[in-house]
């Protein structure tokens, strides 16, 4: 076996790692995949006869790549999105595969992939890291071009967003995360009975013009009648997860951790009396998300 081979074989025991770390850092199983194929190319055209650590430098190998990648993507986001977005929110359907992205959902959390694809670059990958993966900051600073106090403070403010303003429920999240739950279930099993016992009777359901396939915003009141609208986004809400929108328990629809859609909800007496859906790229970009670990 000459030393391709012997270097080919280590990398396949430390791939499974190398994706996973992939997939958190990026938040696509595809590009989580790319990623990792890239960096087995770095790997082989490179002299690692003298590298005491495998494990770590190709971690290091891969968090560049994906570094790369989460810039470019930061960069490509300046441009208009132009309908894209809108038909996406409307159907659901951004091309990924819906079996890897269930699996990539389970492992990981949609709503930490929204609040992650919410951060810097740098935040980003000092989080994932560190937090995630336990790799101390004195490898993660070169990573980064910082020293090891810069990267600790990038995953101090990273996970200050990520866990949100309030990390202890207080009983009115509590009860909001029961309603949220329960108006998430009714509609992915379409229960009409109970999304109407959900809702208010005089509900008001606000939807901006990149949610809805229409020229101008739309404004629908009544629970039957936001009821019935309900039913027909149960697709959608097969990809959406509860989340903190603007403090409140609201829903994101974000495939392959890509924000694409958040309902923001007003509750009142145990029932829900508003509800924003939000897709307008300039809205989205302007909410406060954060993680629900309760």
């Amino acid at each position: 076996m000459d030393e391709r081979d012997r270097l080919a074989e280590r990398f396949e025991e430390h791939r499974p790692r190398l994706r996973a770390v992939a997939h958190r850092m990026l938040g696509s199983v595809s590009e989580a995949d790319d990623a990792v194929q890239e960096a087995w190319l770095r790997a082989a055209r490179a002299d690692t006869s003298e590298v005491e650590n495998l494990a770590g430098w190709l971690t290091t190998v891969l968090s560049r790549v994906c570094l790369n990648v989460l810039r470019s993507r930061q960069s490509r986001r300046e441009e208009p999105l132009g309908d894209h977005v809108r038909d996406s929110a409307v159907s659901g359907d951004d091309g990924a595969d819906p079996e890897q992205e269930a699996v990539l959902a389970d492992s990981v959390g949609l709503a930490l992939l929204v609040v992650l694809d919410t951060l810097a670059p740098a935040e980003r990958l000092a989080f994932v890291l560190h937090d995630l993966f336990a790799v101390p900051f004195d490898e993660i600073g070169p990573m980064l071009e910082r020293s090891p106090a810069a990267a600790r403070q990038l995953a101090s403010r990273a996970r200050r967003r990520v866990k949100g303003a309030t990390p202890v429920p207080d009983p009115d999240l509590t009860l909001q995360r029961r309603v949220v739950d329960a108006f998430l279930a009714a509609t992915r099993g379409g229960d009409f009975e109970a999304l109407v016992g959900l809702l208010h009777p005089g509900v008001v359901l606000r939807a901006d013009r990149s949610a809805v396939p229409t020229p101008e915003p739309i404004v629908v009141h009544g629970d039957h009648t936001v009821a019935r609208g309900a039913m027909g986004a149960m697709e959608r809400a097969m990809s959406s997860e509860p989340a903190l929108v603007n403090g409140a328990v609201g829903l994101v629809m974000a495939p392959a951790g890509r924000l694409l859609l958040a309902l923001s909800f007003t509750f009142a007496g145990g029932t829900i009396t508003e509800i924003d859906v939000i897709a307008d790229p300039d809205r989205l970009s302007r909410l406060d998300l954060a993680v629900l670990d309760y």
